[in-house]
């Protein structure tokens, strides 16, 4: 016995997906932003690692206090990342659901739902993680006093 789905149960299908995959996409987008953030956090910890072993007194001060923050950031970018991971791993199985419902007529819809509900909860948590890690880059950032010397006339 061969199963072959009407053309017309996949194109309906396709519709009600396309919402879902659109999810896909801007997740992916704020996947991108997250990994090009912790990437920069990555490369200025390891410039300060060089610069560390090197530096003595307030400046070292400075670095290990610097550092400290970086692995806090990092910490907090890769949790956002994992969840924001999680969130479009559930988006893929809420749109292949949708698809094993249709094509062998399981009556799942409430299982749709939780998952899709799961997905918004890990999305959520994973911006509510990012606007942590930008908090957290935002009070690290000072510009010390030494610098902001008004010019002499």
């Amino acid at each position: 016995m061969t199963f072959a789905p009407g053309l017309s149960t996949v194109a309906a299908t396709i519709q009600t997906a396309i919402a879902p995959v659109f999810l896909l996409a801007g997740i992916g987008a704020i996947l991108n932003v997250l990994a090009g953030r912790l990437a920069r956090i990555i490369d200025r910890s390891r410039a300060l690692e060089e610069l560390h072993p090197r530096s003595t007194g307030p400046e070292h001060d400075r670095h290990v206090w610097e550092l400290r923050i970086l692995d806090r950031r990092i910490g907090v970018i890769s949790s956002a990342i994992s969840l924001c991971v999680a969130s479009a791993v559930t988006v893929c199985v809420v749109v292949a659901l949708l698809f094993v419902a249709r094509i062998v007529n399981l009556h799942i819809g409430q299982a749709v739902a939780v998952l899709f509900i799961g997905t918004m909860i890990l999305l959520t948590l994973g911006l509510i993680l990012f606007l942590v890690e930008v908090h957290i880059s935002l009070k690290a950032i000072h510009v010390r006093a030494e610098l902001l010397e008004r010019e002499r006339r």
